[in-house]
């Protein structure tokens, strides 16, 4: 398990993110933007078809998704709503960070990432 940076956190929360075999702790601001994290940490929500061609944070392109499995906050988002009620990733830019949370980066994404297994 490795620290993430926590340059100058006050009220902070932890996000706790599984990628592959690891786990990663990232300290937080009390809501900070989930994608913007996972990116400042060095773990990116993107397939590698889409680490450069995304839409940089403005949930057009949907290829930012994540699970959100402890502490996930309720879609406020059309396509986090959708994807909330199907099983497809949740998009880590429409994401805030409002209390300790934990992420699972989808391994096998090619663009998207698929449904959840039922």
């Amino acid at each position: 398990m490795t620290r993430g940076p926590s340059p100058g956190v006050s009220e902070a929360v932890t996000v706790t993110v599984r990628h592959g075999d690891d786990e990663t702790l990232v300290e937080a601001e009390r809501g900070a933007n989930l994608r913007r994290l996972l990116l400042d940490a060095g773990l990116s929500p993107y397939a590698a078809a889409t680490e450069r061609l995304n839409c940089g944070g403005r949930g057009l392109c949907a290829t930012c998704g994540v699970r959100l499995r402890e502490g996930a906050p309720g879609p406020d988002h059309w396509h986090d709503a959708l994807a909330a009620r199907f099983g497809y990733p949740r998009l880590s830019c429409r994401v805030t960070v409002d209390d300790d949370l934990t992420v699972e980066l989808v391994d096998d994404k090619r663009l998207w990432g698929g449904r959840e297994p039922e």
